[in-house]
């Protein structure tokens, strides 16, 4: 136990009492112990690097160069993705990858290069190994993307997992996006990124490092191209960046770098280049397709975290439908639980769940609940004892069962790295299911402790299946959310096969997005912590999780009624829109803020409601080819330099542009505008881009406006779809797709597309459905005909 475990334990004691101080205390100690019993010092070490290049061996979609102490493999594959590996690495087993990998490229060839080296050319890319094993990879033009430095490794002299680190350099001009939720912003500065999902030592917010979410995905833009780069290793380690400088006159550039240091795991890596929209879709395939929430998982949540039972939901619930505020889901804490005990019911509080969930159904509300890895370890409980017969949890190198200070008091933890215990798990959302519950919300499952926020729960010693491999928490912690939450998704698919399971989850890795949503966790309540939570879900977007969302208001309530209101009207254009109340949590209601807010929140989520069928053709759209739906303003522009510093504002989709206001005071707000004709969605005043324009944001709305040429599918007043078309400048013309879902289900709906162009001094729209093309089958609304400037 060190000064920062003490620390942390006395916060424990004087916030939550001496009891769940002393089990802080005793969790930290055991912690300790079970490590400086399981792991071996790594003592003295022995660097080591590739060497001179020996020889190389073509094999499929290029080939392997041996070097004096390592080995290369390289392969590019049909879609122009690049693998390569050292020391005779391949791309599994992978937690990231969805199957076995995509094929190699039959027509890549391997080489003689200069100076001695070797490369593989491709159709699509040309990847260069030096002598002495640094690794280019370059545009067909010869253009490189990206260098990487031969590799080091530290191999601890009497045996174990080799720590080792990477260099590599960019072009100057370039910029450095992802590595999931990061609260810092979603173009990265310069500085060191830890890779270790951690539990924030209290709500996060701009400042500092913690994240919930981390994954080694970076996505670089410069003007050479885009490319994301991922190295799969699920170890700890740093990720230190430093963006290029350009020379002026005479001077030369200096070219951007990446530092990333691993504590152990293989040294191989996926990188793809392209436009942005060709690099997600490659990492799509990859990775796996997005989750498809049902229908009402895009609409309105809220989370009661208060007391008062099921009364107390009735009333929430009431209250929103007294005051005209949509509602679609109500989230459920633990304080629904009996003891915060995983699937159980308090049944004081709750005694008739089910038929409250049956009743809230029928109002059109769901009902879904919390659900942490921790379960009690508390003989009579059945999940422990169904889990001990078993030998389902994680234990440490003694053999010995981890115990961990945890939200129900004393618990121990699923070894979700095993097949056998997911599936166990799965089934234990049978209970969940039976109680009326429509979807799950994972929390703490980075694991960490309850008891002391930010402290880790499972010591780095504690022994994982790995499937089969075997293996300690070094090497599982990070994958552990993502594990956690394929149980679930496999085990509700397995329940109700005919339904789309809703799972999001605080936690996770690379590929987490094959099985949940994310969110970004407890977020301070703060202006910075608006932009913070932006920040995350555009950051998680580039890093193919498309479905993320952060709280709206934070977790305690305390921001002033022009923050909350401020926080909704961003809430309502992102894809998981959850907001948060109750008595612990310190939050208020809408309705509690007085008439000017409560007015402006029901805008915004009257908004929300009538573009819910945008929302879904962009659901369906990022499961098919991994767009983002929440994009930076560079999307479609990432050669414009002055785009990607623009962090206050992004795209939805293709067709709008949504510039929340991120600090306080109503009145104009700048807005950057890229390339085209842009409409005010509510003036319909043009605007020409690429430019920089003042818009009135008064309290009662953000900027939103409409790319012209665009056409949204949205809900119209008899709750039926309309088209919403923005008129395109004279003699262009501009388009759109709707994807009409059924709600929930597997039924792979039609992608059904629409042009619109001028005819006769006006714009026509024409629809190429199912049935071929013709008259659209719904009303169209065309909006944005006065031109520029003009007020229609």
């Amino acid at each position: 136990m060190d000064g920062r475990d003490l620390v942390r334990s006395v916060k424990a004691v004087g916030s939550a009492g001496a009891a769940r101080g002393v089990r802080t205390l005793r969790a930290a100690w055991r912690r300790r112990r079970a490590d400086a019993a399981g792991l071996a010092p790594r003592g003295a070490e022995r660097a080591r690097v590739p060497g001179q290049v020996r020889g190389a061996e073509p094999g499929p979609g290029g080939g392997t160069v041996r070097f004096a102490r390592s080995e290369l493999r390289i392969a590019v594959a049909v879609n122009g993705a690049v693998f390569w590996a050292w020391d005779g690495a391949g791309p599994g087993p992978s937690y990231a990858l969805a199957g076995p990998g995509p094929e190699p490229d039959p027509r890549a060839v391997l080489e003689p290069d200069k100076d001695g080296g070797w490369r593989v050319v491709a159709e699509r890319v040309t990847v260069a190994v030096s002598r002495h094993g640094a690794v280019e990879v370059c545009t067909p033009g010869g253009v490189t993307l990206r260098r990487d430095l031969p590799p080091r490794w530290w191999e601890p002299a009497g045996g174990g997992p080799a720590r080792w680190m990477q260099r590599s350099q960019v072009a100057a001009d370039a910029r450095f996006f992802g590595l999931g939720a990061r609260a810092s912003g979603s173009r990265l500065r310069d500085g060191t990124y830890r890779l270790w999902n951690t539990g924030a030592g209290r709500a996060a917010g701009p400042g500092g490092d913690q994240c919930h979410l981390t994954m080694p995905v970076q996505l670089v833009v410069a003007d050479a191209g885009t490319h994301l780069v991922f190295h799969d290793s699920s170890w700890d380690g740093t990720l230190t960046l430093r963006e290029g400088r350009e020379g002026a006159g005479s001077g030369h550039d200096r070219a951007g770098s990446c530092e990333l240091r691993m504590d152990g795991g293989p040294l191989r890596c996926w990188v793809m280049a392209g436009t942005p929209a060709r690099v997600l879709t490659a990492w799509s395939a990859l990775t796996g397709p997005a989750a498809l929430p049902p229908v009402w998982a895009l609409g309105h949540h809220h989370l009661w975290s208060g007391s008062g039972g099921e009364e107390e939901v009735r009333r929430i619930v009431a209250g929103h439908q007294e005051h005209r505020l949509p509602l679609d889901a109500v989230h459920l804490g633990a304080g629904h639980q009996d003891g915060c005990r995983a699937f159980t019911v308090d049944q004081e509080g709750f005694p008739k769940l089910p038929v409250l969930a049956d009743e809230l159904r029928r109002n059109g509300v769901r009902l879904v609940s919390v659900v942490d890895p921790a379960v009690c370890a508390a003989p009579g409980h059945a999940v422990y004892d169904g889990g001990t017969a078993g030998d389902v949890f994680v234990r440490e190198a003694s053999g010995r069962l981890v115990r961990g200070a945890a939200r129900p008091g004393e618990a121990v933890f699923p070894d979700f790295t095993d097949a056998g215990v997911r599936a166990w798990w799965g089934g234990l959302y049978a209970e969940r299911l039976a109680q009326g519950f429509s979807g799950f919300w994972h929390d703490l499952d980075e694991p960490t402790s309850f008891a002391a926020f930010g402290e880790p729960t499972l010591p780095r010693s504690a022994r994982h299946s790995l499937e089969g491999r075997g293996g300690d928490h070094r090497e599982a912690h990070n994958v552990y959310a993502l594990c956690m939450a394929g149980a679930a998704h496999e085990g509700l698919r397995a329940l109700l096969p005919q339904e789309r399971p809703f799972v999001f989850s605080r936690s996770g890795w690379a590929g987490v997005q094959r099985y949940a949503a994310a969110w970004s966790g407890d977020v301070t309540a703060g202006w910075p912590a608006l932009r913070a939570s932006l920040s995350s879900v555009v950051g998680l977007g580039l890093c193919g999780v498309p479905f993320a969302g952060a709280d709206v208001g934070g977790p305690d309530g305390t921001g002033s009624p022009e923050l909350y209101l401020r926080w909704w009207q961003l809430g309502a254009y992102l894809p998981l829109f959850r907001t948060r109340a109750g008595a612990r949590a310190g939050c208020r209601e809408p309705w509690e803020f007085g008439p000017e807010v409560l007015q402006a929140v029901r805008g915004a989520l009257l908004e929300r409601r009538r573009l819910l069928p945008y929302f879904v053709t962009l659901a369906h759209l990022a499961r098919r080819t991994g767009a983002p739906m929440v994009r930076p303003l560079w999307w479609g522009a990432p050669e414009d330099r002055v785009l990607r510093e623009c962090e206050d504002a992004f795209l939805l989709g293709d067709c709008l542009l949504v510039a929340p206001v991120l600090a306080p005071g109503a009145g104009p707000r700048a807005v950057r505008l890229p390339r085209g004709r842009w409409y005010d969605t509510v003036t319909e005043r043009a605007y020409e881009g690429p430019a920089r324009v003042l818009i009135d944001a008064p309290l009662s709305r953000i900027p939103v406006l409409a790319r012209a040429g665009a056409v949204l599918p949205v809900r119209g007043a008899d709750g039926g779809l309309e088209l919403e078309v923005w008129a395109p400048a004279r003699g262009r013309t501009g388009g759109g797709v709707v994807v009409r879902d059924a709600g929930d289900g597997w039924d792979e709906p039609v992608v059904e597309r629409c042009a619109v162009h001028w005819r006769e001094g006006r714009p026509v729209v024409e629809w190429e459905g199912e049935d071929g093309a013709g008259a659209p089958p719904c009303p169209v609304r065309v909006r944005g005909c006065g031109g520029p400037g003009a007020q229609t």
